[in-house]
C-alpha cells in the first residue's frame, strides 16, 4: 500500500505541508503542479516555490501572494513560519493586524465555500479544501461562542488560507497515495499576539481541531502548529503514530520562514508500507461499528457517511430499518482497523443523533492490494492490484479513468480496455 508519512516533529503549517507534498513530485511534475495551481484562479493569489534550507538541509519554500504581497509572519516573538501565528477568524467582524495596506474586507464560511467550489478543481479535491475550512470554521465558531453563520474571516488573511488549503489538497490528490500517517504534533509552547491579545499555545481554535490528535509542547517556544495546518492533519491523516514499517521511495520538506536551533520543517515520506492492506493467505483483524437511528435527517447521515470514509474507515454503509412503533430508521455501520474504533465510534456520536455505538471484533482473509499505475495511449492511470487465495485482480481508479476520459473524449470502457 502507498503510503505517506507526515513528520510534524516541528509542528505544521499550511504552506509548510505544501512545500513538503510538493517536494515529493518530479522536476516536470512540480512546474505542472505550480502551472495548474496558478491557472485555478483564485482571486488575487499567485503561488510561487523556491529552493530553502533550515540547518543544512535543502527543500522548497512555498510562497502565496494575495494582490502581489505575501502575508506577513504575524507575532514575531511567536510565529515561526509564514501564517503562524496569525488568526483569520473574528465572530466579530473586527478588524485584523495587518502589516500591508490590502483591502479590510470580511468573508463567511459561505462565501469560502462559494470560492473554492467556483475553482475547476477535482470535485473531491473541493471537498476535501471545504471540509477543510469547516474543521476552522468549527473551531472558530466554538472559541469565539457564536454561531459558524457569524464567524467572519478577514479577506486578505482568507485568501492567503484558501490558497493553502487548495493547493495542500490538490496535492494530496496529485500524490495518491492509498493511507496518510502524521507523526504525534509538535504544537510549540509559549504565547502568540492575535487582534484579540495575547494568547497561550497552541492558540485555542488550533487546540480544539486537534482534540484527539496526540500532540506535545516540546522545548521551542514559539506557536508551531497552525489552525490551517492543524486543520489539514485532522482530515487528510488517518493515524498519528511513529512512522510505519515502510519501503521510503521520495522525501519531500516543505521548509518554514524563522529559524530555531533545530530544523523548522515539515517532512513528508512517500512509500510502500509493509504488511499493509492485508496479506496473501492470510487474515487480519477489523472491528464493525454500528447503531441504529430513527430522529436524524438524511443530510446529517450522509455527512457521517463521508466523513467516516475520509476519516480511515475501510468502508461505511446504511441499511434501511423498521424501528420501534413502526419508525423507518436505518442502521449506520462502519468496518475499521481496532486502532481506529474510539476514534471512528466519537465521530459517530459527533454528528448523528444515536446515543451509543456498538462495536464487535471481527476477523476477515483479505487480499493483498496496491496501488499503482498503468500505462495507456492517453497517459498514466491510477489501479489497484489485488491479489491472493488464486485470485489476480486489477481495476482502474474511477477518478483517475474519468479525468483522462474528460480529457480525450474516451468512454471509461475505452480506458479499461487497455488493463
Amino acid at each position: 500500500m502507498s503510503t505517506l508519512y507526515l513528520d510534524c516533529g516541528m509542528g505544521a503549517a499550511g504552506d509548510m505541508l505544501g512545500a513538503a507534498l510538493y517536494e515529493l513530485l518530479d522536476e516536470d511534475e512540480r512546474a505542472a503542479a505550480l502551472r495548474e495551481l496558478n491557472a485555478l484562479g483564485i482571486p488575487h493569489v499567485r503561488f510561487d516555490a523556491e529552493p530553502a534550507a533550515t540547518c543544512g538541509v535543502a527543500g522548497t519554500r512555498f510562497h502565496v501572494y494575495v494582490d502581489g504581497a505575501e502575508e506577513a509572519p504575524g507575532d514575531g516573538g511567536s510565529a515561526p513560519a509564514h501564517e503562524q501565528g496569525h488568526e483569520h477568524a473574528d465572530a466579530h467582524g473586527h478588524g485584523h493586524a495587518h502589516d500591508h495596506g490590502h483591502h479590510h474586507a470580511h468573508h463567511g464560511l459561505a462565501d469560502i465555500e462559494r470560492v473554492i467550489a467556483g475553482l475547476p478543481l477535482p470535485p473531491q479535491v473541493a471537498a476535501n479544501a471545504a471540509a477543510v475550512f469547516g474543521h476552522i470554521a468549527e473551531a472558530e465558531s466554538a472559541v469565539h461562542g457564536a454561531p459558524i453563520d457569524q464567524i467572519h474571516f478577514h479577506e486578505v488573511g482568507t485568501l492567503d488560507a484558501v490558497a493553502d488549503v487548495v493547493a495542500a489538497s490538490y496535492l494530496f490528490h496529485r500524490i495518491g497515495a492509498s493511507r496518510v500517517v502524521a507523526s504525534p504534533v509538535n504544537v510549540g509552547s509559549g504565547t502568540v499576539r492575535c487582534a484579540h491579545g495575547v494568547l497561550p499555545v497552541p492558540a485555542p481554535a488550533t487546540a480544539l481541531i486537534l482534540r484527539g490528535v496526540p500532540t506535545y509542547a516540546g522545548a521551542v517556544k514559539s506557536e508551531l502548529c497552525t489552525p490551517t495546518g492543524a486543520a489539514l492533519l485532522a482530515h487528510f491523516a488517518s493515524a498519528f503514530e511513529a512512522q510505519p514499517l515502510m519501503a521510503v521511495e521520495r522525501i519531500g520538506y516543505g521548509i518554514g520562514t524563522k529559524e530555531f536551533a533545530q530544523a523548522n520543517c515539515v517532512r513528508a515520506l512517500l512509500g510502500e508500507e509493509a504488511g499493509a492492506g492485508g496479506t496473501a493467505g492470510g487474515d487480519e483483524e477489523i472491528v464493525e461499528l454500528s447503531c441504529n437511528i430513527d430522529d436524524d435527517t438524511p443530510e446529517h447521515i450522509a455527512f457521517a457517511l463521508e466523513l467516516l470514509l475520509d476519516e480511515g474507515a475501510l468502508d461505511a454503509f446504511t441499511v434501511p430499518l423498521t424501528m420501534k412503533k413502526s419508525r423507518p430508521g436505518v442502521l449506520l455501520c462502519a468496518i475499521c482497523k481496532p486502532k481506529d474504533r474510539d476514534r471512528l465510534a466519537r465521530l459517530i456520536l459527533r454528528h448523528t443523533s444515536t446515543l451509543g455505538v456498538r462495536w464487535k471484533a471481527c476477523g476477515r482473509l483479505a487480499l493483498a492490494r496496491e496501488a499503482d499505475t498503468a500505462p495507456t495511449p492517453w497517459g498514466p492511470v491510477q489501479v489497484k492490484r489485488s491479489s491472493g487465495y488464486g485470485v489476480t485482480r486489477v481495476k482502474v481508479e474511477h477518478d483517475s479513468a474519468a479525468a483522462l476520459a474528460r480529457a480525450h473524449g474516451l468512454t471509461l470502457k475505452d480506458i479499461e480496455a487497455f488493463l
